[in-house]
């Protein structure tokens, strides 16, 4: 018996739509947006982001950009941090790779922050051209 390619699409596809359904049944968020260090920058210049550097404090005092709120996503109270923060404010996520703020920014959307984007790493930002402390 042949099999139609309409049909063989069909079996492929089936599966993917039971996972896509369940997601989209239990509300989970796709996860926060990268963006381009140059973009970022932009973005802090103007002023239309809160920016979170999630890096140790000790990386933090190092150097870090002008205005960045230090939130360690290692610390074990950063989800009690999360709750103070504005559920309305957009925030820049940055840290110094990008491992630790996808990590923190998929939190984030996990504990009501729906605004946040992933600026990845500080070497990064800097190289664009961002002001740093």
């Amino acid at each position: 018996m042949r099999t139609s390619l309409s049909h063989k699409l069909l079996l492929l596809l089936l599966p993917a739509g039971f996972v896509f359904g369940s997601v989209l049944a239990q509300g989970t968020l796709p996860p926060p947006a990268d963006i381009a260090p140059r973009a970022a920058v932009k973005l802090v210049k103007k002023h239309k982001v809160k920016v979170l550097d999630v890096r140790t404090p000790e990386e933090f005092n190092a150097g870090h950009v002008r205005g960045a709120q230090n939130l360690d996503v290692k610390s074990p109270d950063f989800v009690n941090q999360l709750a103070q923060l504005d559920t309305a404010q957009t925030y820049l996520v940055y840290c110094a790779s990008g491992n630790r703020s996808s990590k923190a920014s998929i939190l984030m959307r996990e504990h009501g922050l729906r605004h946040v984007v992933n600026a990845g790493a500080y070497p990064k930002l800097k190289e664009a051209g961002a002001k740093t402390e």
